[in-house]
């Protein structure tokens, strides 16, 4: 404590000394210097955690800015309401920062990749999946596994790259009921199936196709969790008795969805559906106490689930996964 005490009073005393100078007139003989340029936002492109002998990387894809997020989350509350959760948690009701999160799994055997990003359209804000992957020290060709959670552009848009495949030696897993929904559209019908005829059916001679429980690797199981497409899908990952979820679009905001999983979100193809399942999920992580992922959470997306009145709460994860 005297050490402390002796400090401060030295810092206080130059501090002083300082003020009496310039009160004096007295100029520093120091070089003056231009004000450095400022760099502006920067953001690590990866994040490494395990579970059991398992290493799991979150590859940030990119991050973008949005405004009137009440157009997309909490579509079926009061504007005032909205507010309130907002400054609860001290964060802005009219504008949101939206995070995309691949995340790429080295179980010792194979390299699984889950998501493949925005894809080529998508930079400088999205699209930089290949960056992320290349900093955590790997490359494409490396990747022995694509899994794809659900259809949407933000998940499949970096399969292809080029005209060619992005990962070149890689199978690819999606669940069947998804497969066979946008598979069966007109391909002309939206953006997504435009997208998939473009990115998912080229490689269709290479999926496996799965069911809820189905294995895309030991340690890798599917879990049905539909709603915001009819057929996405989340996996379970567990190894040495750890276990991790990476919960894709469960939740797409960690207040105006994890939080209060009743509040609509525009992208939940069936509302009520994804409801439901966000409510059933979400109490199973915080019963278990189990860490997930989640696509969208901030970056680098990893964190654990609270109960918290009848809601959640997101609870970031700090070191727990890296002991």
């Amino acid at each position: 404590m005297s050490d402390i005490q002796v400090q401060l009073t030295r810092r206080a005393a130059l501090l002083g000394a300082g003020a009496a100078a310039v009160g004096a007139g007295v100029v520093s003989s120091g070089a003056v210097h231009a004000a450095a340029e400022k760099q502006g936002p920067m953001a690590a492109p990866v994040a490494r955690y395990n579970v059991g002998s398992f290493e799991v990387n979150t590859l940030l894809d990119g991050a973008v800015t949005v405004g009137e997020p009440q157009k997309t989350f909490g579509m079926n509350v009061d504007a005032d309401t909205f507010a309130a959760k907002s400054s609860e948690s001290f964060i802005p009701a009219d504008t949101f920062k939206a995070f995309f999160t691949p995340t790429l799994v080295n179980t010792g055997t194979e390299l699984v990749l889950f998501d493949t990003g925005v894809g080529e359209g998508g930079r400088p804000a999205r699209g930089n999946m290949r960056a992320a992957l290349e900093s955590a020290g790997y490359t494409p060709e490396q990747v022995d596994v694509v899994v794809i959670t659900h259809m949407h552009p933000d998940h499949i848009g970096g399969l292809m790259e080029g005209g060619a495949p992005a990962f070149p030696n890689a199978r690819y897993v999606i669940a069947q009921k998804e497969y066979d929904f946008w598979a069966g559209m007109d391909p002309e019908a939206n953006g997504v199936t435009k997208l998939m005829t473009k990115n998912v059916k080229p490689l269709a001679d290479k999926m496996t196709f799965l069911n809820e429980g189905g294995s895309v690797a030991g340690g890798i199981t599917a879990m049905a969790a539909y709603g915001h497409t009819p057929g996405h899908t989340l996996y379970m990952l567990e190894d040495g008795g750890q276990q991790l979820l990476l919960a894709a679009d469960l939740a797409n905001h960690y207040v105006w969805s994890l939080a209060r999983p009743d509040w609509e979100v525009r992208f939940d193809m069936d509302k009520e559906a994804a409801a439901a399942t966000r409510k059933s999920v979400l109490g199973m992580l915080a019963s278990d106490r189990i860490p997930f992922v989640g696509y969208h959470m901030p970056f680098p997306a990893v964190g654990y689930v609270a109960t918290d009145g009848d809601g959640f709460r997101y609870v970031p994860a700090s070191y727990q996964l890296s002991l």
